[in-house]
């Protein structure tokens, strides 16, 4: 059986026509920031931490590029690249030279071309460019969620609008928690339901952030034109968002985006990159 991949993570930051690039000097190389998936941890948060680690920088997560594959030695090593965003001061004069990473600089993207010392990242920062570029002006981040495990419906003895998450749901919100926070989430919209805004809880107590509840949201409340309005009023919102909801309101939700319902596991997560109400990508997410 052939080894798994070593899986890695990691963003091209770009701001003002500049690109974050580090030079590690074991390797004598220019790259993106990016780093091995810890236990546990999601590609997502993997690409997060290791910009912070590697930079001093705090980012969020835009739109997606094509993953990176080669092999090292003799195992393939893929590593998943998104577009990534600063959040706060992007000053990094003030960093400290390690042994991993010695130099950190905003570098512009014609240099860039030229510094990467890769192939794959010349390739990646093309992809990069083409990503932000098309259809100008930076995309907006909805991201479309399924509750996570529940208690049985058969088993539920009372109003079915207050059944609980099980254990292993509860689990599954917090693996959730961290995904959202890539993505920098500020706007929490749930079902009513007691199991959807046990999904979205862990995130808010993280954040800080109100869970903002809709009845048309709920399996009893939900008809094509309520979750039409709530979908559009989204839709409109500045700020990363998160939708939570059941199983029969998703196909209401992806036919008011223009999708195919991909028919979501339980916790499972689509994201959602638009612009002007036109989705421009999407990614799906099981943490």
């Amino acid at each position: 059986m052939p080894p798994s991949p070593i899986l890695a993570a990691g963003a091209v930051v770009i701001r003002k026509g500049e690109v974050l690039l580090v030079h590690r000097p074991r390797y004598d190389d220019w790259s993106f920031p990016k780093g091995k998936l810890d236990r546990g941890e999601h590609l997502t948060s993997c690409a997060v931490r290791e910009v912070r680690e590697e930079t001093g920088l705090d980012i969020h997560l835009a739109r997606p590029l094509p993953q990176q594959e080669y092999l090292v030695g003799k195992r393939e090593k893929v590593v998943s690249y998104w577009v990534g965003r600063v959040v706060g001061d992007a000053d990094v004069s003030g960093y400290e030279p390690n042994d991993e990473i010695d130099q950190v600089a905003w570098v512009s993207l014609d240099r860039a071309g030229t510094l990467l010392t890769h192939p794959h990242d010349r390739g990646t920062l093309a992809d990069a460019v083409t990503v932000r570029g098309a259809g100008g002006g930076r995309t907006r981040t909805l991201v479309v969620l399924r509750h996570a495990v529940a208690r049985s419906r058969s088993g539920w003895r009372t109003d079915d609008r207050f059944r609980t998450l099980v254990m292993s749901g509860e689990r599954q919100a917090a693996r959730i928690a961290p995904v959202l926070a890539a993505y920098d989430v500020r706007r929490l919209t749930s079902s009513s339901s007691t199991r959807c805004i046990a999904t979205l809880l862990p995130y808010a107590d993280l954040t800080q952030r109100h869970i903002a509840t809709a009845d048309e949201l709920s399996e009893e409340g939900a008809t094509p034109d309520r979750v039409a309005r709530i979908v559009q009023r989204l839709l409109s919102e500045r700020q990363p968002t998160v939708l939570c909801t059941h199983r029969p309101v998703l196909p209401l939700v992806f036919a008011h985006l223009g999708l195919t319902d991909p028919g979501l596991e339980r916790g499972e997560l689509v994201v959602v990159h638009h612009r002007d109400g036109r989705v421009l990508d999407i990614e799906t997410h099981l943490p």
